[in-house]
């Protein structure tokens, strides 16, 4: 007779879980991506300061973002806090997980499209984790480049078929960086110079589309837009700096204000 042992989470984790049972001294809940593995949540745990009400912050069947404080192997014994989990933690823990509801789908979507097995399905996911961090991960990054970024997977015909099909109806995270320049250049080619430096750094590559246009001298508006900000961002500054050396080296004047950005999906 043999035992199975169930996997439980590491110390510092960051899980779901749903609450279960709420008594005085603290709440029970089920680990959502253990298989339902009981954990305990202790009421000083749950929020800074006194608590004389639990049930204030939590409610039966609610699903919290909890961090895993204290693992007992032996006992399957878990210890959580709620309070100690920061909003940017909750905010990637819930992202993580969206993402790997919409991965599951996505996989669902493909099974039916290929008319393909259970096994065949979980093959394609195994194949899918080896070169992606998720599956979500994997179709995104097809609805971006295309379907060759698989070619160096072994996959049939009718399932490079079904996922490129998929991934075509993806919308992809869109964020644009945008700022008013005013340049002048008191020189008689100095449109042209301003005309040319503009064009010079107005590009598209994989990651970044920068554009510029004319709103009325010496005013123009770029626009840098890409998946995230962080790419946005980091093709801002040598822009600005490429502009404002170009134009300043041949007696020009050089401003930018940045404007709001914006966050959509394309």
């Amino acid at each position: 007779m043999s035992t199975e042992i169930q996997e439980l989470p590491e110390i510092g984790e960051i899980v779901i879980a749903t609450i279960t049972k709420i008594m005085d001294h603290g709440v029970y809940v089920n680990l959502d991506e253990y298989d339902g593995a009981q954990g305990f949540l202790h009421i000083s745990e749950v929020a800074p300061g006194w608590i004389r009400n639990v049930g204030k912050f939590v409610r039966t069947g609610e699903k919290k973002v909890l961090l895993v404080k204290k693992v007992n192997p032996t006992r399957s014994e878990i210890d959580l806090s709620l309070k100690q989990v920061s909003r940017d933690q909750r905010k990637k823990k819930l992202l993580q997980v969206k993402r790997t509801e919409k991965g599951k789908t996505l996989l669902d979507n493909v099974k039916t499209k290929a008319n393909l097995s259970s096994k065949e399905i979980n093959d394609l996911e195994e194949e899918l984790y080896n070169k992606f961090d998720s599956v979500y991960d994997a179709f995104s990054d097809i609805a971006i480049k295309g379907i060759l970024v698989l070619n160096d997977l072994k996959l049939s015909k009718k399932i490079l078929s079904a996922i490129e099909e998929i991934s075509s109806k993806i919308k992809i995270p869109h964020v644009e960086i945008r700022g008013m320049l005013e340049i002048t250049n008191p020189r008689s080619t100095g449109l042209d110079i301003i005309k040319k430096t503009l064009l010079d750094v107005s590009k598209e590559d994989e990651n970044t589309n920068i554009k510029i246009s004319y709103i009325g001298a010496p005013k123009y508006r770029l626009h840098i837009s890409a998946q995230t900000f962080k790419e946005a961002e980091k093709a801002l500054k040598p822009t600005l700096s490429k502009i404002q050396g170009a134009i300043e080296k041949k007696d020009g004047t050089f401003k930018f204000t940045r404007e709001e950005s914006k966050k959509s999906r394309v």
